[in-house]
Parts: C-alpha cells; sequence; structure tokens
C-alpha cells in the first residue's frame, strides 16, 4: 500500500507571549516530538502526545561518570607521559630494573582504565535508549 502524503499549504500565524511561548516550548522538549511544529498538530488534532521521564539521580549518576571517564583518561595519560620520561633515562643501571617495574604496573593501569572506560561506555548506552 502507498502511504497518502499530503503537502501542507496553509500557514497559520500565531503570536504568543514569551511566557506563553516558554510553556510550549517547555512541554515540547518534554515531549519525543521532533519539531514544535509536530508538537503542535498533535495538541491540536488530539493525537497522543509520548513524554519522557528522566529521573534526576539518574542525571547526577551519568554527570559523575562523565567526570571519572575523563578523570582516568587524564591519569592515564600522565602516566604514560612519565614513563616516556623515564625511558631517556635508560642508559642509566638503576632505572633500568625500575623501568621494567613499572611497565607492569602500567600495563595493569592502562588495563584498569579500559576496563573502566568500557563499562562507563555500556551503563551510558543502556541510558541513552
Amino acid at each position: 500500500m502507498k502511504e497518502q502524503h499530503s503537502n501542507r499549504t496553509r500557514i497559520v500565524g500565531l503570536r504568543l507571549t514569551p511566557d506563553e511561548y516558554a510553556k510550549i516550548e517547555k512541554k515540547w522538549k518534554a515531549s519525543t516530538c521532533r519539531k514544535l511544529s509536530d508538537y503542535i498538530r498533535h495538541s491540536l488534532f488530539d493525537k497522543p502526545i509520548v513524554t519522557t521521564y528522566r529521573s534526576s539521580s539518574q542525571d547526577d549518576l551519568m554527570a559523575e561518570l562523565t567526570r571519572l571517564r575523563s578523570e582516568l583518561n587524564a591519569v592515564g595519560n600522565n602516566f604514560n607521559q612519565a614513563v616516556k620520561k623515564l625511558h631517556t633515562l635508560s642508559q642509566i643501571a638503576e632505572f633500568r630494573s625500575w623501568l621494567i617495574a613499572y611497565e607492569v604496573e602500567k600495563k595493569i593501569l592502562n588495563n584498569k582504565v579500559d576496563e573502566v572506560r568500557n563499562n562507563v561506555k555500556k551503563i551510558l548506552e543502556i541510558w541513552l535508549q
């Protein structure tokens, strides 16, 4: 079956006060309608409007997880920079043993950072659905 598309050729102009527009905009943004015109059409013709509700505690959790991910990236970057600088000192015998020990620590840290990053990514994907 072919869908029948009707071209919308009529324009209706409407003047609103800033408060009226703010109320409509707030309701539109809380709905799943992508365009304000779609939201107004749904309202005018008594079509169902799907609204979304989000928990502020979940929003706070997501903000904290995002901050945590940024901090972990910064820690990993700082650690990598420190190890690169130590590699320049590898000629000194004392630093060689230290370098070998911290290469292992670096791998462990990177694995943990990647693990946390992947878990945060999974949680964000679930939350955004």
